[in-house]
């Protein structure tokens, strides 16, 4: 004998939907938590010496925070040098990128020629080859073409090994454009060149956002090609130059955990900033792709 079903009100609904969503926040109040602890260890960890380091409870902050040590990773460290060198490589890296990825972009998607689908493959073929796989062909070229212990070096490696990543990015946003927008264009006389930097540009800006982001993470904290094509101090960037404070009999790890803070925090300005615009991007592609 089966029992009755009790039908749901619009008030039981309401309560149930509201209870789900209260579920939804608390879950990400406790993710946003956990995300955030980390950096909150990182600043206590960069406050403290040697001693409070190993001693000390992980988030147990000094009676007498050591902020000394961001003056000495900025001086004695030469961060200073380091961070400058940070900047403009990773600033002109991603110009190049995103630049050159929205060219092959629009004429991949917004052209006619026989031989798109082709050339969509090659780049989407290298998101398959393995960094570390490269190093030793890269090595060999640059050292031919004398751009060894040259900052050129790695911006070509970012803006090769960044463009798949970027182009699959833009691809489904390029898709979705109007083409009656170019059209007009068209009619009106406008050239490629001027349909491309004055139309189809400011029209991807959002999706411009997201790859940028992506882009300055990964050309921010890159290790690999300035450790092997990088040997000058005054061309290194910071991921490498925070091994200075690595000694072969001690370790400055207060200094350490300065220069981490330091390196991140442009990261994280970056992101506060062009938050909006990286989750219009993503909308947006995932709408129009």
């Amino acid at each position: 004998m089966t029992s009755p079903q009790v039908p749901v009100t619009g008030l039981g609904r309401k309560t149930l939907s509201k209870a789900g969503y209260s579920v939804l926040y608390v879950f990400l109040i406790m993710v946003a938590i956990l995300q955030i602890l980390p950096l909150i260890w990182l600043f206590i960890f960069s406050l403290k010496n040697n001693q409070e380091v190993f001693n000390m409870a992980p988030f147990a902050i000094p009676a007498h925070p050591h902020w000394e040590n961001y003056v000495n990773a900025w001086t004695k460290g030469n961060i200073g040098s380091y961070f400058l060198n940070s900047v403009w490589v990773t600033a002109v890296a991603l110009a190049f990128t995103v630049v050159l990825a929205s060219m092959v972009t629009f004429a991949m998607t917004r052209m006619k020629w026989k031989a798109s689908s082709f050339v969509l493959g090659l780049f989407m073929v290298g998101m398959m080859i393995p960094v570390h796989s490269t190093l030793i062909p890269l090595f060999s070229i640059f050292q031919k073409v004398n751009l060894i212990d040259n900052p050129i070096s790695i911006i070509l490696a970012y803006v090769a090994f960044n463009m798949p990543i970027t182009i699959m990015i833009l691809l489904g946003f390029y898709y979705a454009l109007p083409k009656e927008v170019e059209e007009a264009a068209v009619m009106d006389g406008a050239t490629v060149n001027r349909i491309f930097f004055r139309i189809i540009l400011p029209m991807t800006s959002s999706v411009i956002a997201t790859t940028g982001i992506i882009n300055m993470i990964y050309n921010w904290n890159e290790f690999i090609f300035v450790n092997t094509f990088i040997s000058s101090e005054k061309y290194k960037t910071l991921t490498v130059g925070v091994q200075n404070f690595i000694g072969q009999y001690s370790t400055n790890w207060g200094a350490i955990g300065a220069t981490l803070v330091i390196s991140i925090l442009p990261i994280l300005l970056a992101f506060l900033l062009m938050s909006d615009r990286i989750v219009e991007g993503i909308a947006a592609g995932s709408v129009k792709g």
